[in-house]
């Protein structure tokens, strides 16, 4: 056994034993926006497509899976699959416009688009403008599992988490992930061996939306509460600061980038405006002494070491 599986095994055992030590509804905010952060990574840091509209398919999922829960009184898994799937299609309309364009201009198209689906969410009915969908309903799952308690909860978020993980790193060693890394190392090389640049970037875009959605999705039914701030462009740029700052381009980059956003947030919310400039500070001093990330400093001395 590889000591990269051994290392995945410990923390798969650290993270089901942490609930009983831990605040469970903190826990399950951290991995959902470590899910998110992994969806990114997979676009900018495997694609080198940098999207500035991410939110949109995060937030809108919420939306969605939270009125298909509340309103229509579906079932957790199927409200889930819901919310990933209108990322999804979203993605691929979004993708279809955007990957036309590269560098800034990408981004660029990305921001609109995310613009005008945060309009959209201010002005539709089922979203409840300002006020968002609240008090969601967790249900059962598979109509026979209670979600009500926090601690059942966290598990199948969990367990969420796990089989989206294992998904993204098996696209990313794939022969697929193997072509997107040449996209990003070198698009015009990979356009001359053959390769349909534009439609291997749209997989990846979509990919990318459908697993930002999940994250929506499971965040709005595990925290019961959907509101516009998902779907802002912050949420985006935060999106952006977590996957830099544990490490872009790395497979647990974005899981340490996110935990350490989180915990910061809900820790330091007692100096109210101040966590921003905490949190900006933060950001400044990691980039200096890790230009490659967190988890992509350690993986560099890890490697230079055992070069020697």
């Amino acid at each position: 056994m590889s000591r990269k599986a051994i290392l995945y095994l410990v923390l798969l055992a650290g993270a089901c034993v942490v609930p009983f030590v831990g605040y469970p509804l903190f826990l399950m905010k951290c991995l959902c926006f470590a899910l998110f952060a992994c969806a990114f990574n997979l676009l900018i840091g495997f694609t080198g497509l940098l999207s500035f509209g991410h939110a949109m398919f995060f937030g809108f999922a919420a939306y969605a899976c939270g009125h298909a829960a509340k309103v229509w009184g579906w079932t957790p898994e199927v409200a889930i699959l819901f919310g990933t799937g209108a990322a999804a299609i979203m993605g691929i309309v979004v993708g279809w416009l955007a990957v036309r364009r590269q560098g800034i201009y990408f981004a660029m198209v990305t921001l609109a688009l995310s613009q005008m689906v945060y309009f959209i969410c201010v002005q539709a009915p089922f979203t409840y403008a300002e006020d968002g969908i609240q008090s969601i309903p967790r249900g059962k799952l598979l109509g026979v599992i209670d979600l009500s308690d926090d601690t059942v909860m966290y598990y199948f978020v969990l367990a969420i988490f796990v089989a989206a993980f294992a998904l993204i790193h098996r696209i990313i060693h794939s022969p697929f992930g193997q072509v997107l890394k040449s996209i990003r190392e070198n698009e015009p090389r990979a356009l001359s061996l053959g390769y349909d640049v534009d439609k291997y970037k749209l997989m990846a875009f979509v990919l990318s939306a459908a697993l930002a959605g999940l994250a929506g999705a499971t965040k709005s039914l595990s925290l019961g509460l959907a509101t516009l701030t998902d779907v802002t462009w912050q949420m985006s740029g935060e999106v952006v600061l977590m996957t830099l700052l544990g490490g872009m381009g790395t497979i647990l980059g974005p899981v340490v980038g996110a935990s350490t956003i989180i915990a910061m947030e809900n820790y330091l919310s007692g100096f109210g405006s101040w966590v921003t400039i905490i949190m900006g500070a933060t950001f400044v001093v990691c980039v200096l002494a890790f230009r490659r990330g967190i988890v992509g400093e350690i993986e560099h001395r890890l490697v230079r070491k055992a070069g020697k």
